[in-house]
């Protein structure tokens, strides 16, 4: 059971949560992100810091400090469960306060933005003590690995966390944070943003357990963009690859990488609301056997590259050369459309942007577009479902479409407008696609 920051960002909230970890029989491992602002201040101290600006780290350490000695005394009431949280807030405040004194690195910025989970979580598990609730605190550094590609190791990841649960055996509840875990080197690092649903889903395929619950303030994955469309509804069920899709695709509630651990062993992921806990919410599963458009999600900051040149025509080894620039400067492409003597990619990492751009050069002329979104139109079987794609042409008849994938996945079809048009593009589209 993964928590994020909104279910666990108020006193009363934590109390919420309780509740919902205790309410099963199966032992449970519950997964904490941070209290809700937490990383957004920390990443600001980082920046201060970085920036050789002590002062305005010490005034942002000094903020947030308050915030949390203003959580404790209503999150807990016995005088000796206060005194351990008092405890627990000087010493990480402490430790922010150090960092004032030393030079500062990526290492130490990675330090940073590990508090809060650590944070959140020894908190949380200080109100189970006062209550007497038994419970095991299991560290994510313990167990938790990425190698020098950032990637999780699984593998590793299981043995360490089934030998740990091994010590405990009797024990049915076990609270554990988000997002942070160790790299190569065994320095803290983290699974990015988000990472707090990478880590309940890497867990539960670790241990195979009977299913991943992501519970957040929203009852499911909607089929639109709630902040944006009005009448939207959750989606009951979605295949894993849907979920990808929509995920990586922009749908906020859930981190891009979190399905595939869990598809990879077929565990059944759950998306529930902390505030509405007997809503029906989002089954992910294997297999489901609705057809059709089922939601559309969006995706921001993309740029789009044009790659032109006479000399393409019938040129093989030319999409080769493309690619291996972008997979030089480890830069992923989202979308990809050619004709005869062009190729258009998009993406949007635009960290080495410029390397790409006078590499490319050297192929052909290269126009850019920056400032682009990603509509994603999803559901099973999308692309053979008859009159989808009509459908959703026939709504974006007053919007520029500058590219469109279609075909490459039975369950997407994606496309790339400028980022003006994002909103009118969304009502349009749930209008024509659904009908309202």
């Amino acid at each position: 059971m993964k928590f994020g920051g909104t279910s666990v960002g108020r006193p009363e909230r934590m109390h919420q949560v309780k509740d919902l970890i205790t309410r099963g029989d199966e032992p449970t491992i519950v997964v904490l992100s941070a209290l809700s602002g937490t990383t957004n201040a920390l990443v600001g101290i980082g920046e201060a810091l970085a920036a050789g600006d002590k002062s305005l780290a010490k005034e942002r350490i000094d903020t947030l400090h308050a915030h949390y000695l203003a959580f404790y005394p209503e999150l807990l009431q016995t005088p000796g469960a206060r005194v351990q949280a008092e405890e627990i807030i000087r010493e990480h405040f402490e430790f922010l306060n150090i960092l004032l004194k030393i030079s500062f690195n990526e290492a130490i910025n990675r330090d940073i933005l590990a508090q809060g989970e650590m944070l959140s979580t020894k908190l949380f598990f200080t109100l189970l003590g006062e209550l007497e609730i038994p419970a095991v605190f299991l560290p994510a550094l313990d167990f938790m690995s990425i190698d020098e590609n950032s990637e999780p190791e699984l593998q590793k990841i299981s043995e360490k966390l089934k030998a740990i649960l091994a010590e405990h055996p009797q024990e049915r509840l076990f609270i554990t944070q988000g997002y942070i875990c160790k790299n190569h080197r065994n320095e803290v690092d983290n699974l990015k943003r988000g990472g707090s649903d990478y880590t309940a889903s890497l867990v539960a395929a670790a241990i195979h357990a009977s299913v991943c619950e992501i519970w957040t303030d929203i009852d499911g994955m909607h089929n639109n963009d709630p902040r944006i469309v009005d009448r939207t509804r959750p989606i009951a069920e979605l295949s894993f690859d849907e979920a990808a899709e929509l995920a990586y695709f922009g749908a906020k509630i859930l981190h891009p990488a979190s399905i595939w651990p869990a598809q990879l062993h077929n565990i059944p992921v759950k998306l529930l609301n902390t505030m509405q806990p007997d809503a029906g919410g989002t089954l992910i599963k294997a297999s489901v056997e609705t057809t059709g458009v089922k939601a559309i999600a969006a995706k921001d900051g993309i740029t789009a590259i044009k790659i032109k040149s006479s000399r393409m025509l019938l040129a093989y080894g030319f999409l080769r050369r493309i690619f291996e620039i972008f997979e030089k400067y480890k830069t992923p492409i989202d979308m990809i459309t050619t004709s005869e003597v062009a190729v258009s990619v998009t993406i949007d990492d635009l960290s080495h942007l410029d390397q790409i751009l006078d590499e490319l050069n050297a192929l052909g002329s290269v126009e850019v577009d920056r400032n682009q979104t990603i509509i994603c139109i999803v559901g099973n079987m999308v692309s053979e479902t008859k009159g989808a794609i009509k459908s959703v042409m026939d709504s974006l008849v007053d919007i520029p479409v500058r590219m469109v994938s279609y075909g490459g996945s039975r369950h997407n079809v994606s496309i790339l407008v400028d980022a003006q048009y994002k909103v009118q593009a969304l009502k349009s589209l749930n209008e024509g696609v659904f009908s309202w």
